[in-house]
């Protein structure tokens, strides 16, 4: 043979031999998916819920206005530090000075008629006295008649004389107790009179106070709404004309935020809590939790649920959870916005894999078939029950080249990984995407690592 031929020949061979091996490595690759994959580890974690809210004193009041009148005098303005008992306000008062003072002038009058009733019963007391004196003496006269006008020794006429004494004083004492029990009732009305008046003069003076505005607390005057000359009247909460400004303490300031209704669960007082607010860029504040609403809001109109109907229980909600800031600077002020970020929960040294790598699955989506299995038969074999729909959560471990899923129990969510409980040991190289991947990923289906950064799609 041609040395010519030989070396065609040879080239042939190799050629076939090369086909053979790229066919055999393309049906190999078949069914083979990218993963991106990441290593279960130990480390520190924190569970934290962020909510967002604004800032607000720990203590404050709206003064409403108690009375109708014109405001005549503000004696304070908007971000002025007040101290208790500072006078505020002052409301127009000339008919409850007047008020006040003709109650105060009836009493007066009132107890001056209880005075001269108390003489008056303490006078027909000393005629009673009197009066028994009188009807013991004309006693003892008639008596002694009796005894001489038996023996013969006095006449019949001073006899009668003494007779009619007698029954004369007996009269005058009864007349005499009489008049104490009049003007017994006179001064007891006097007194009662005069706590009438008193009554009285307590309303008049509550009225008149009403009219004068003080500080309840030390504080700053956070909203001033009126003006001098303008007329307040009493009316609801927050209504035009009956609110003259807000007092807050703002030495003891919290943030108040709305948290979810799947968070607040693991919220509990005393828990410490970072708080940011847009007026003061990174700057970060600590604080705790020093309270948690019972009353769930409605998160669309931010009203409570028992002031809803039953069409809106199935609205987004919200619970109002209160953090008390440790060290507030004194340039906060009421309203600012802000955002709480509670650690509900820290563990140390866990088993921690990426949030993203959990995915779930039916029982049924597990089981590993034999590909020259007849389908029929392997359905025969697995009927399907409601256990095998059951779901499950896991991850997908690489073993042997394959995605293997397993079963995981987890704990505690930090903001990027989570802690795994059991089912994972150190080190395992679990499939952590990507999201589509997941999705779709078969428990045993050949796997090819990928960990490049995947490329950014093309704009069309």
């Amino acid at each position: 043979m041609k040395t010519w031929k030989k070396i065609v020949l040879i080239i042939g061979v190799v050629l076939v031999l090369l086909a053979g091996v790229g066919f055999t490595v393309m049906q190999s690759r078949k069914g083979v998916v990218a993963v991106q994959t990441g290593k279960v580890r130990r480390g520190d974690l924190k569970s934290v819920v962020s909510a967002s809210g604004e800032i607000r004193p720990l203590t404050y009041v709206n003064v409403g206005a108690n009375a109708f009148g014109k405001i005549v005098k503000l004696y304070v303005k908007e971000g002025q530090k007040v101290k208790r008992g500072d006078l505020l306000a002052q409301i127009e008062n000339v008919q409850p000075a007047a008020d006040v003072a003709a109650t105060r002038a009836s009493l007066q009058a009132t107890q001056t008629e209880a005075t001269a009733a108390e003489a008056g019963y303490r006078t027909s007391l000393a005629d009673v006295k009197r009066a028994q004196a009188e009807a013991e003496r004309a006693r003892l006269d008639f008596e002694r008649a009796q005894g001489l006008i038996e023996e013969q020794l006095i006449a019949r006429a001073e006899y009668d004389s003494r007779k009619a004494a007698y029954e004369a004083a007996v009269a005058a004492l009864a007349q005499a107790e009489a008049r104490v029990a009049q003007t017994k009732a006179q001064a007891d009305s006097a007194r009662e009179r005069i706590s009438q008046t008193r009554a009285q003069l307590t309303r008049a003076s509550d009225a008149l106070g009403k009219t004068s505005y003080h500080a309840p607390f030390d504080g700053t005057i956070t909203n001033l709404p009126v003006r001098e000359g303008e007329t307040v009247v009493v009316g609801i909460q927050n209504a035009p004309g009956s609110t003259l400004m807000t007092l807050a303490d703002m030495s003891v300031v919290t943030a108040e935020v709305r948290v979810d209704e799947t968070d607040i669960v693991n919220v509990k007082l005393g828990q410490t809590a970072e708080v940011t607010i847009d007026a003061i860029p990174k700057k970060v504040f600590t604080g705790k939790v020093t309270q948690i609403g019972d009353n769930a809001m409605i998160r669309s109109t931010g009203l409570a649920t028992t002031q809803n109907t039953g069409a809106a229980s199935q609205e987004a909600k919200d619970f109002k959870v209160v953090v008390t800031l440790d060290n507030p600077p004194e340039n906060l002020r009421p309203g600012l916005s802000c955002t709480a970020k509670v650690t509900t929960a820290t563990k140390d040294k866990v088993l921690a894999i990426p949030i993203q790598a959990l995915t779930m699955r039916q029982k049924r989506d597990l089981v590993v078939k034999d590909k020259k299995a007849n389908n029929a038969t392997a359905q025969a074999a697995a009927p399907e029950d409601a256990d095998s729909r059951e779901e499950l959560q896991g991850v997908f471990v690489i073993r042997n080249k394959k995605a293997e899923f397993v079963k995981v129990d987890t704990g505690i969510a930090g903001s990027t990984d989570i802690e795994v409980l059991n089912g994972l040991q150190e080190g395992d190289e679990i499939v952590t995407g990507t999201y589509k991947i997941l999705r779709t990923l078969k428990n045993g289906a050949s796997v090819k690592i990928d960990n490049s950064a995947p490329k950014k799609e093309e704009q069309s």
